[in-house]
């Protein structure tokens, strides 16, 4: 049955988990693009339940799915409103059956028109469809219809099936008001409550796992059994809670794990189970996690929070509105805002409301709620951290979990990285403070004030166990898609994007025309996978939508409001100068002085209002062609602005230009272009069987040490170079790094193998120059975060001290090596920056090791004139104190009176007994010991206001020291840069100069060969060409069957036409061909005893059978698309590998479309090629095109069991075409029955003798110049309904009339064959 229809909003189809936390507790009337977790709730009395019950014979009406159980194994005890009264009395049988009716719905205050579909003469009801094909069985003497005669208007209707029958069990409300509520009205005839008398042992549910330790089980309990958890009247309470709370912190209050909606149902112990309606989703996975977050609360945990939450949370339910008060079926319902009722905010006290205040403005987050010395979970939230975080629930009856301090950054990136908001709030005052506060400003605040500090999600995390031990990056990547008149007939719209990679401050800007089938933009999400995703709302077209929802590995979706959150350009440009000059001027009138602006206006220009980085003034300057670009970099600035991460960012971002943005004027572009088809059919990064790296060309030449050099290595296998004398100098640097300069490359690499991620490192350092978010100063941390920044600020002098001598070190090859990219790297001051004065600075300013292990800076002497300003004011206190002494010892008479220092008391001037008379009457006497007395001077208690006072200057320099350092190193922010970049790249060339010892066989540096004309022909040709993915170490010697290939060039054919048995290696070939093309374009060795190449300026591939069911597109359909493409883009540097096209349809279209597909490749765009394909009869047509090769992989047969063929592969490329594929071979070795085999083996030679037959008809039809006419024609046809594809708006349309006409042509010509 399918799921009530409901209003998208215009939102993607592409749901992201978090917002389901939006609606949690709700029973949601309509579809906001919030999905809500729906937890099945327990109530301990009937209170709301009719007090005359009448039984109901009608089945439950909340039947959610067809798939679920209607049986029942024990009787239930129904309790539900008296029926509607029908409309009349007279009985309705298989003659209303067809009729059109209007149904009530008492829940929805709306009839619902549908069709009696068939009528049940046993059960005596009628089986209604409604218009969204959800079906009911009804009782139509029991119901309030109306028969109808025409349309009426659909309404949308409440979805009332849990997500198990047994589950499925919905509240009862008296019509009258509960303490002041007002009543929610009763819902359909169906309503009743369920008393389930299962007495089924429920134990082994039970979470075994050990109690959280919480430290010493001392004090009082945090939580008492009271109405109310956070009840936080007075802010020192929040403090002793804090203490005691950790004896009990990890009470077990109730099972951690969850069950599957579709389990058996708890034992209720005799009282009522509820549960709430949960809303469908529109894609899989947030359908997949609406289910798990709406079974956060089940077990003992529904029993415990069941009945508090159905009575007070009403506002969640029926009632629910935005802070707008706007109800769900809004068009403008916001669901990450909610009403609070007035009267629920009365009943809370300052703590709680403090908390929803925070809640309802962000109902789409978690919150992480700071109390004291911990995190906590309140509400909604802790349903989600007990179950994601596996935390425990406190004890009281509001939910409530929580965490230490220590452990912040590991609960906020799992829940980040299971794809939840999380909202980070942080204590800015102390219960001290707040005492203070009160007093000085007659404050009447009893809760201690708390600020928004971070929003972390999967693309704005910075830090993390996960993230270091991955040195993937994490895209946030905005999209948008212009109107503007586009320059390029064939391209049918334009993207603008923004990626950001938080972790290291990089955004890239871009602006491309792309086809109808968004190929460009899959190109970039293929190579890119962001994992979060910002957009304009309602903007983007649906083939677009499409783009991002197959192209992605389920990322966080975030929809703005155009204009006013995803900016235009204008907008953009405005709002970035304000924002970019304000940083500017900050950092010129603090950190940075005007001899050290040298990185800061190497990077910006001033323009009129502010300033801008080079590369957005390129872009404002392009005016439309780089508008959608700033557009998409407005929405991310917006969005960054809400994660607090948007100034941090900007501060020291690296902007650059997106490369190979489009595909027109490709010759003209410095890149080989692997759209999304080849990244993936080549596994380039991903492989098919479980999408990691394993077996991939990226795995085969991934040797780096480092992670900024990993991350490099990715960005040079996605954009290959293309311009010949680039690919030279990158074959010299690799070049260069082998023979007697291994010894130095490897030196390099055991010691850049001890780095941490210097890139990110770096990035969070830049961050820390100005405390903010979290950092701020006015944020209350116990734990020592200055330590921790302190040991990176370290590490990261360590690192590019190390990195700048390995750089260094390896220097000393330059002796003997030409290389140019190699001398730019190594050479100092050019490639290399000269950084042994600044890191000198850093060594000399403070003892590295001990502020290391003691987390405090001592500055040397000289470092930081405010610190030795304060240290000078210190030195000249005491020397008057000494000085003081002996005026003392001098008016006294006696040498021996000297300074002690008693408890807290120091400087007390100690006099002998003897003495005592000669003390003048202003000396105050502190203590006295036997035959001594201690005093204070005047002077002294003067002298010692004034040390107090420059020892806390100084204390107050010591603290602030670590972020005047930060400044500093900020300041060199270029060169810090350059350096990792220089390592990086020099890390990858290494990389690709060790690779090539895996490879099995020979190696050989590609000769790349000069375009010297464009009437020459683009050549291809290899010698003993193996596997540049099979690698030597996992395979025996001589494994690997190696082959010669020769395609182009001149007086050669410039394509393969491929036969051969199935499981021949054919598509192996293809790949290999094609892995090689991009490891020569790349500037390693390919395993070959010889390798020419004409430059490749982009890969066409088509390989196997696959379907996009999610885009409407059925697997011929998709081949066929992707066969457009080729057609329309491929160039004659192109190289095209076609596997079997064709084999999606029948054999007379198939063969026509793959002939007719061949022809166009060779003759008009005339580029290299290998076609492989089944049907032998293109064999025989291009045996005598001297542009066509025939070529299939070698075999021998041999006479097998009852006469079927055994076929031995020798995987050697022969010329001349095989006479058939040898299939029943295959089932052969599949294990398939010896009876199935021999009667399979008959077949195929009948087909053969019949095909025979045909095949000779066709030759002697041959001479018929009319049907040569026609075929001709029909060539010609296909090849203009090929080249216009891409130009069709309208997908549908295209493929109908493509396929029509295609199949009607074909099959005509098939007749006449």
């Amino acid at each position: 049955m399918a799921p009530s229809r409901r209003q998208s909003n215009g939102r993607s189809p592409i749901v992201n988990q978090q917002r389901q936390i939006t609606a949690f507790f709700t029973k949601t009337t309509s579809s906001s693009p919030s999905p809500s977790p729906s937890p099945t709730l327990s109530k301990q009395n009937s209170k709301f339940s009719n007090p005359n019950p009448t039984p109901n014979s009608s089945p439950s009406p909340t039947t959610p799915s067809p798939f679920q159980s209607k049986s029942k194994n024990k009787p239930l005890l129904v309790i539900s409103a008296s029926p509607l009264t029908p409309n009349d009395k007279r009985s309705y049988g298989d003659d209303v059956v067809g009729k059109r009716i209007r149904v009530f719905w008492p829940l929805d205050k709306a009839w619902y028109e549908g069709t009696v579909k068939s009528f049940d003469k046993v059960a005596n009801k009628h089986l209604i469809q409604y218009e969204d094909e959800e079906e009911e069985l009804l009782d139509l003497e029991k119901e309030k219809f109306e028969w109808v005669q025409e349309t009426l208007k659909k309404f949308k209707r409440l979805r009332r099936g849990a997500l198990d029958s047994s589950l499925a069990v919905e509240i009862v409300e008296e019509e009258k008001d509960v303490k002041g509520i007002k009543p929610v009205q009763r819902q359909r005839r169906g309503v009743k409550a369920v008393v389930e008398d299962d007495d089924e042992d429920d134990s082994g549910d039970e979470d075994d796992s050990g109690d959280e330790d919480w430290g010493k089980n001392v004090g009082e309990e945090a939580v008492e059994e009271v109405e109310e958890v956070m009840d936080l009247d007075e802010e020192e309470e929040e403090e002793d809670a804090v203490k005691g709370s950790k004896g009990k912190r990890g009470e077990k209050c109730g099972s951690r794990k969850r069950k599957a909606s579709a389990g058996p149902a708890k034992k209720n112990k005799g009282g009522f189970k509820f549960s709430l309606v949960e809303p469908t989703s529109n894609n899989a996975e947030s359908g997949k996690a609406s289910n798990e977050l709406g079974n956060a609360l089940t077990g003992d945990a529904t029993e415990r929070f069941g009945t508090r939450e159905a009575v007070k949370f009403r506002f969640l339910g029926e009632e629910r509105r935005d802070a707008k008060r706007r109800h769900p079926g809004d068009a403008n319902y916001d669901p990450r805002t909610l009403y609070l009722p007035p009267d629920f905010l009365k009943s809370l006290s300052g703590g709680q409301r403090q908390w929803w205040e925070f809640k309802s403005k962000h109902m789409d987050k978690v919150l992480f709620f700071k109390m004291g010395k911990f995190y906590e979970l309140f509400e909604m939230d802790a349903h989600i951290g007990a179950k994601e975080l596996d935390l425990q629930y406190m004890k009281g009856e509001q939910p409530h979990c929580g965490f230490p301090e220590k452990n912040f950054s590991m609960n906020l990136e799992k829940l980040a990285r299971k794809g939840y908001r999380v909202l980070v709030v942080e204590q800015t005052e102390t219960p001290e403070q707040l005492e203070l506060r009160r007093k000085e400003k007659g404050s009447k605040d009893k809760v201690v004030k708390r600020e928004i500090c971070a929003v972390v999600t999967k693309g704005t995390l910075t830090e993390g166990e996960m993230l270091s031990a991955n040195p993937d990056a994490s895209y946030l990547m905005a999209v948008t898609e212009g109107c503007q008149r586009l320059a390029n007939q064939n391209a049918d719209r334009i993207f603008g994007v923004c990626v950001v990679d938080v972790t290291t401050s990089r955004i890239i800007l871009g602006q491309f025309e792309d086809d109808a089938e968004c190929s460009a933009l899959c190109c970039l999400l293929s190579e890119l996978r962001p994992v979060e995703i910002v957009k304009p709302a309602k903007q983007l077209s649906p083939e677009t939508e499409r783009a991002l929802l197959r192209h992605t590995r389920n990322p966080l979706v975030n929809d703005l409001v155009p204009l006013l959150e995803f900016w235009d350009a204008e907008k953009t440009v405005r709002e970035f100068k304000s924002s970019y000059s304000r940083i500017v001027e900050q950092s010129v009138s603090g950190s940075l002085n005007e001899t050290n602006l040298d990185g800061l206006q190497s990077q910006v220009e001033e323009n009129g209002m502010g300033w801008l980085p080079d590369v957005l003034s390129d872009l404002v300057k392009a005016g439309e062609n780089g508008s959608c670009a700033l557009s998409a970099l407005g929405g991310t600035i917006f969005y960054l602005k809400q994660a607090f991460l948007d100034e941090t960012l900007l501060r020291f971002a690296k902007f650059e230009l997106l490369p190979c943005s489009g595909f027109a004027n490709i010759v003209s572009k410095p890149y080989m272009v692997l759209d999304a088809a080849a990244l993936e059919n080549l596994e380039i990064f991903e492989n098919s069987r479980n999408g990691d790296s394993s077996g991939t060309l990226y795995a085969q030449l991934n040797h780096c040490v480092t992670s900024i050099g990993k991350r490099l290595l990715k960005t040079w296998l996605a954009r290959p170079l293309y311009h010949p004398e680039s690919i030279r100098e990158r074959q010299d640097a690799v070049g260069g790094l082998r023979g007697v300069n291994l010894a130095f490359a490897l030196e390099f690499r055991k010691a850049l193998s001890r780095l941490p991620d210097m890139e990110r490192l770096l990035a969070r350092v830049f961050a820390s120059s100005e405390a903010n978010g979290r950092n701020a100063n006015k944020v209350v941390l116990y734990e020592d975060a200055a330590k921790k920044q302190l040991q990176e600020f370290i590490s990261v002098l360590r690192g590019c001290e190390s990195m700048a001598q390995s750089c260094s070190s390896l220097s000393v090859i330059l002796e003997n090596v030409e290389s140019r990219v190699l001398h730019h790297l190594l050479t100092l001051g050019v490639g290399l920056p000269n950084i042994d004065s600044v890191i000198n600075h850093f060594k000399d300013a403070f003892d590295w090791v001990e502020a290391n292990n003691s987390g405090r800076i001592i500055p040397h002497e000289g470092v930081d004139l405010e610190y030795d300003s304060a240290c000078k004011k210190v030195k000249e206190v005491e020397s008057s104190l000494t000085k003081h002494l002996k005026n003392q010892q001098k008016l006294l008479g006696d040498a021996s009176i000297t300074y002690v220092t008693i408890g807290k008391e120091a400087y007390l001037l100690e006099v002998p007994e003897s003495l005592r008379k000669r003390i003048p009457r202003d000396y105050e006497l502190r203590s006295s010991k036997k035959g001594f007395f201690r005093y204070w001077t005047p002077t002294i208690k003067k002298l010692l206001g004034e040390l107090s006072q420059a020892e806390s200057e100084k204390e107050s320099m010591l603290k602030s020291i670590l972020q005047r350092l930060i400044g500093r190193f900020c300041e060199h922010h270029n060169k810090w840069r350059q350096l990792v970049s220089a390592t990086a790249e020099l890390d990858v060339l290494i990389s690709l100069a060790i690779a090539s010892e895996y490879y099995e066989g020979p190696t050989s540096r590609p000769i790349i060969l000069d375009s010297s004309s464009p009437d020459e022909v683009p050549c291809f040709s290899a010698k003993s060409l193996g596997h540049p993915v099979l690698r030597s170490d996992s395979l025996g010697k001589g494994t690997f069957v190696p082959n010669e290939i020769m395609i182009g060039g001149s007086g050669h054919p410039s394509f393969i036409l491929l036969t051969g048995p199935n499981m021949g290696g054919k598509s192996t070939l293809l790949r290999q061909v094609c892995l090689a093309v991009i490891l020569a374009q790349v500037g390693a060795d390919v395993p070959a005893d010889s390798f020419e190449l004409s430059p490749v300026d982009r890969i066409f591939v088509r390989m196997g059978a696959k379907d996009h069911i999610m885009a409407g597109q059925s697997t011929f359909l998709t081949e066929l698309s992707e066969t457009a493409l080729m057609l329309s883009s491929a160039t004659r540097n192109s190289l095209v590998a076609l596997d079997e096209l064709g084999r999606g349809t029948s054999t007379s279209d198939g063969q026509a479309i793959a002939e007719s597909v061949l022809q166009h490749f060779v003759h008009k765009v005339q580029c290299r090629g290998m076609f492989s394909t089944h049907y032998h009869r293109l064999a025989v047509d291009y045996q005598n095109d001297p542009k066509v090769l025939l070529c299939h992989m070698g075999c021998r047969v041999g006479k097998g069991v009852g006469d079927v063929e055994e076929v031995t592969f020798l995987y050697r490329l022969t010329p001349g075409a095989c006479p058939k594929s040898y299939g029943v071979n295959v089932a052969r070795l599949a294990g398939l029955p010896e009876s199935v085999l021999k009667n399979a083996a008959a077949k195929s030679r009948e087909f053969e003798t019949t095909y025979g037959k045909h095949l000779k008809t066709f030759e002697d039809n041959l001479c018929n110049q009319s049907w040569i006419g026609e075929m001709v024609e029909f060539v010609r046809k296909f090849i203009d309904i090929t080249e216009n594809f891409s130009c069709n708006k309208s997908p549908e349309s295209t493929g109908a009339s493509f396929l029509t006409e295609l199949q009607h042509r074909a099959q005509i010509l098939q007749q006449q064959s």
